[in-house]
């Protein structure tokens, strides 16, 4: 009896790939990683070389920051070496503030007046104007050594002038204004309040400030006269 073949098994299997096509893919697939790893170990070349110009940077940075690491100690070692000169630049500063203000010492300050009413001659302006103030009388008569305005003329305004600043002749003579301002306060010109005040230096101006703010205070505290009078000399007037 004759055996029939099954359908399934007669049926013919997918042919396998020639054995040399396969082969040549494996190769193309080498020569492709091969490819590859020559530009990674080019890469490479390139990291190690930047590497090792970074360490020879680093190299030379950390000999400079020794080189100043050893120059700063040799110039903290020198300062400490210098002898400490605070007490006598204090007292120089103390010396060259006392002569500046014993310089200033024939100076007035006159603020308020309105700078159209001194006409062109400002010292022949104040010698009519002083006399005219309450409570003033000049023997011998009024002189003025230097008088003119300061400050920035530019930003005067007609209710804020530049101050005049007059150094009188005699000393006397200032003294008396200045006296004659403190016991009446301000004058008055045509309605224009004018004020009077020494000319000291800008540290005495700070003091006399400073002490000006605190002497309210210290009334309350219940301080004995000399005492006050101690602190006005130390905060105000050089005598």
């Amino acid at each position: 009896m004759a055996v029939q073949a099954c359908p399934s098994c007669s049926a013919s299997s997918p042919a396998d790939p020639p054995p040399l096509e396969a082969a040549d893919r494996i190769l193309l697939e080498i020569a492709a990683v091969g490819r590859r790893l020559e530009v990674m170990d080019s890469k490479i070349s390139d990291l190690t070389g930047a590497s090792s110009s970074i360490r020879a940077d680093i190299a030379g940075f950390r000999e400079m920051v020794n080189a100043l690491d050893q120059r700063l100690m040799t110039m903290e070692g020198r300062v400490a070496a210098l002898p400490d000169h605070k007490a006598e630049l204090q007292f120089l500063q103390t010396k060259v503030t006392d002569l500046e203000d014993r310089s200033r010492r024939d100076n007035v300050r006159l603020f308020g007046i309105p700078e159209h009413k001194q006409g062109s001659d400002i010292k022949t302006f104040l010698k009519s104007l002083m006399p005219d103030l309450p409570g003033l009388e000049f023997s011998p008569p009024l002189e003025f050594q230097r008088a003119h305005r300061i400050g920035p003329l530019h930003k005067a305004t007609p209710d804020k002038p530049c101050p005049i600043i007059a150094c009188f002749l005699s000393h006397e003579q200032d003294c008396q204004v200045i006296s004659a301002a403190k016991s009446q306060g301000p004058y008055s010109l045509e309605g224009h309040e004018i004020r009077v005040a020494a000319d000291f230096s800008r540290l005495t101006n700070d003091k006399r400030k400073a002490f000006l703010a605190l002497r309210p205070q210290l009334r309350n505290l219940d301080v004995p006269p000399l005492t006050l009078t101690s602190l006005m000399l130390l905060f105000t007037d050089i005598q």
